[in-house]
């Protein structure tokens, strides 16, 4: 069983997209990052960065003692190296997948996070940083846009978790100033995973615990999100 310490966010969608199209029995620990839950003791303990998602697999592989992982990236090679799915046993494939999963959480994720994070969140509006982060969210966008010519996903016909890890962080294009058909390539492949019902489930997921749980004012979020 995997107990999945999550939030609806991109990094956390990117881990029930994957256990959703897997079939991996799962439960979701909710952890309220707008109330300050990422910071409680017993989740500092599987997440020392403080960030969610992370994961405590009840039943590893190698019949050990339970096994927790944090970090998006890593959750997501750790499940499906445990499951055999979303990760090409091929060479060239997997290493492939690797790359674009490195370019994901050390590119995509962090640049488009500071583009919400100045255009949405920040107490006041910067037109230097606005302009820097969007003008690198197009650039990113026209990257996995040539990447995308020619391939239905990523690596190619296969659904991989490089694709998992992106997508979460394209749902909100319009709030980071980029129009889906400047890109053509990565619209269609945007409304493939849209479009499967994996995916909807996932979000569906996201929203009942977000509904339930989000009981927070916007200066609290602020000061736990930001550390204001």
């Amino acid at each position: 069983m995997i107990e999945l310490h999550y939030w609806p966010t991109p990094n956390g969608h990117k881990i029930t997209l994957f256990l959703e199209e897997a079939g991996v029995p799962y439960t979701i620990k909710p952890v309220n990052i707008g109330k300050g839950e990422q910071f409680e003791p017993a989740f500092l303990k599987i997440a020392p960065n403080n960030r969610m998602p992370a994961i405590v697999d009840t039943a590893p592989a190698d019949g050990g003692a339970a096994i927790s992982v944090f970090e998006s990236g890593a959750i997501l090679h750790y499940l499906a190296e445990k499951t055999g799915h979303f990760l090409p046993t091929d060479l060239r494939e997997r290493t492939t997948v690797m790359e674009w999963l490195f370019w994901q959480v050390g590119g995509l994720g962090p640049m488009l996070g500071q583009n919400h994070h100045f255009n949405r969140y920040a107490p006041e509006k910067i037109p230097y940083a606005i302009d820097r982060y969007v003008r690198e969210t197009q650039r990113l966008y026209g990257v996995l846009n040539k990447r995308l010519e020619g391939r239905d996903f990523i690596v190619g016909r296969d659904y991989t978790i490089a694709d998992m890890a992106a997508y979460p962080w394209t749902v909100s294009h319009e709030d980071q100033g980029i129009q889906l058909a400047d890109f053509p390539h990565l619209k269609g492949w945007f409304e493939r995973i849209r479009d499967r019902p994996a995916t909807k489930r996932a979000y569906a997921i996201g929203d009942t615990v977000k509904d339930k749980r989000d009981a927070r004012t916007d200066e609290e979020a602020r000061r736990h999100l930001f550390g204001r």
